[in-house]
């Protein structure tokens, strides 16, 4: 790869960087990934990324050049499956299985990819993400119902925002605000609808749990820059979802009065493992999970939830979920190394079982709206508690198991 050129070396450590970024690479692990590549290339390179900017310092010995590149860049979304084709590319690459114009070509390849994910099949996601979580949280049939009902909205929005960028920046209030008017206005004609819950299960693939925990973990790993930068990101984020959800049920009360309302609440066991099953099979189409992966990722969930119950009964609720984070940590990294692909392609749909976005957006409506949810002042605390939790078992099940970057 000596024979190669620096600009086009430069060319491409900043193409795959921008590769890396839009499909959800967390900083320490795109920084490692870049780096690695640029090694095996023979050029000095100093990488610094957060979420919305990469910076690239280059510098090659034979030519004497050296090279800055600042970009400013919008947050990357997941996409599980375009993630594994890049990682698998930079691993070609830094074992020399690719010379420098392949693995152009191969990563040009790779961007005019199809996107496999149909508008029917992830609106079906959204409508079964939205159905499950409610089961989790011991809905009776009818708020099932109505939550995969209203997650059609937040589908809406975010299908139209690919070429409507004002809708785009209010997808979080918006979303959140028609689906509590909705919520409302339903509960006249279903009085055992909850409402409260329905909102929150209907826009729950909107909460920033994932985020949050991504965020607090890039922290740990002394990733300052862009973990505080995530966090900011997700509480502005919990922020405007909270509000348009208040925005819509003030509106609605307002235009329709007040319903009257009967407590109808279920608690079948089996109706929490239904819901386990279906929001990993959710979260594997929202994610862009490969068919190759799809059935591991949704034992990752199950794996997840099961060793956080286990765990919330020998050591408490709030350590619950760092057995869990540590058993689905371990199985993922195990499966990474085995498939030679991201550990975050199983991991993600097993944290987001355990992640308490849901209860960091209760905790903030208690702050305000005592009879919105119900009241628990040590909801804060223990939200806190369960973030660390997470974080402490991912922590050391890296150390159990060694880990591959992804996550």
């Amino acid at each position: 790869m000596k024979s190669n050129t620096f600009k086009t070396k430069k060319n491409f450590l900043v193409k795959l960087g921008k590769a890396l970024h839009k499909y959800g690479t967390p900083a320490s692990g795109m920084e490692q990934h870049l780096s690695d590549v640029s090694t095996t290339l023979g050029v000095k390179g100093q990488f610094l990324v957060t979420p919305t900017t990469l910076t690239f310092v280059l510098f090659d010995d034979e030519s004497d050049q050296e090279f800055n590149y600042i970009l400013r860049v919008r947050p990357g979304e997941i996409d599980l499956g375009m993630l594994t084709r890049t990682q698998q590319l930079v691993d070609r690459v830094v074992l020399g299985e690719l010379d420098l114009f392949q693995a152009i070509s191969t990563l040009d390849e790779n961007e005019q990819k199809p996107d496999l994910s149909s508008g029917p099949l992830t609106l079906l996601a959204y409508v079964v993400t939205g159905a499950a979580f409610a089961m989790l949280m011991n809905a009776n049939w009818i708020t099932i119902a109505i939550s995969g009902l209203l997650s059609i909205i937040g589908f809406s929005l975010v299908w139209q925002a690919r070429t409507r960028p004002r809708i785009a920046s209010a997808i979080e209030p918006l979303s959140a605000a028609l689906s509590a008017i909705g919520a409302y206005a339903l509960a006249f004609i279903f009085p055992s609808l909850d409402i409260n819950l329905t909102v929150l299960s209907s826009i729950i693939i909107f909460i920033p749990g994932l985020s949050l925990t991504l965020g607090l973990n890039e922290l740990a790993s002394r990733e300052l820059i862009s973990g505080t930068a995530r966090i900011m990101d997700s509480f502005m984020t919990l922020f405007k979802l909270y509000f348009g959800a208040i925005l819509g049920l003030e509106i609605a009360k307002q235009a329709l009065g007040i319903p009257l309302l009967i407590s109808d609440v279920q608690h079948l066991w089996w109706l929490n493992w239904l819901g386990v099953i279906l929001l990993s099979l959710g979260l594997t189409v929202i994610f862009k999970v490969r068919k190759a992966e799809l059935v591991w990722g949704v034992l990752s969930g199950v794996i997840a939830y099961g060793a956080s119950v286990i765990g919330a009964v020998y050591i408490g609720a709030g350590l619950g979920p760092f057995v869990g984070a540590f058993v689905v940590g371990v199985y993922a990294n195990v499966f990474a190394h085995v498939r030679k692909i991201p550990a975050s392609v199983v991991l993600l749909q097993g944290i987001v079982l355990l992640v308490p976005g849901s209860k960091a957006y209760i905790s903030l409506s208690n702050t305000f709206i005592q009879d919105s949810f119900v009241v628990n002042n040590n909801m804060a605390s223990e939200t806190f508690m369960i973030f660390m939790s997470i974080i402490a078992g991912l922590i050391f099940a890296n150390l159990a198991s060694q880990r591959r970057l992804g996550l």
